[in-house]
């Protein structure tokens, strides 16, 4: 109960500050964010920032994620979703309860084998984790995708995601080395794709080939 009245609390903070919207708040007010941080942190797991889950990587802020979710469900609902860097599973558990099916993909093997208890623990059968491959970036043996989420900061556009889009498609992705990183958005509209900047982020850095942005 302590948690779920916490819970409501950081709700109540992120609709005053004009996060996401009333659709993407209800969502995370469902999702027990103390379940996806490690036991010495739950006493903060409903504080507005973002927090160390091992392995150099963090669950992020609920403000950044209730707008980048906000952004992903900005101009209609996409039914399949891929997500870039599952780290503690919070980020695709919110989606799971918006989308049809997310695609969720980790690196690090620890935070994959978590995450997949997790979003078994708690009832999360739209979610389908995946152990990243050392020779591409995302899915691309499962797209394409309605939407693509990016978790983690690139140093430019990963357009090795670019084919992974399906016509009408949005990517969400922070993009800038550290200390200048930016929310961008990209469109997909047949062959082109456009895209557009939006406000400063911070987010661990984007682990994949450098070779693999082609």
């Amino acid at each position: 109960m302590a948690s779920a009245r916490s819970r409501a609390r950081l709700i109540a903070r992120l609709r005053q500050l004009g996060a996401g919207t009333d659709e993407v708040l209800e969502a995370m007010e469902k999702v027990p964010r103390h379940m996806f941080v490690d036991e010495a942190m739950t006493s903060r797991a409903y504080d507005d920032t973002a927090l160390p889950i091992g392995y150099g990587q963090t669950i992020s802020q609920p403000y950044i994620v209730a707008e980048m979710t906000r952004l992903l469900l900005d101009e209609n609902t996409p039914a399949h979703v891929l997500e870039i860097g599952t780290g503690s599973g919070y980020q695709a558990a919110v989606l799971a309860e918006l989308v049809t099916t997310v695609y969720t993909v980790e690196r690090v093997q620890p935070l994959y084998e978590q995450a997949r208890r997790r979003f078994a623990e708690l009832g999360y059968r739209n979610v389908r984790t995946r152990l990243a491959r050392e020779d591409a970036l995302g899915l691309p043996d499962y797209g394409p995708f309605d939407a693509i989420l990016v978790t983690a900061g690139a140093d430019q556009l990963p357009t090795a995601l670019f084919e992974q889009m399906a016509d009408g498609a949005r990517m969400i992705v922070p993009v800038g080395d550290s200390g200048n990183q930016r929310l961008m958005v990209v469109h997909r509209n047949g062959d082109q794709f456009s895209h557009e900047t939006l406000d400063a982020v911070s987010f661990v850095p984007l682990i994949h080939n450098r070779d693999e942005d082609g």
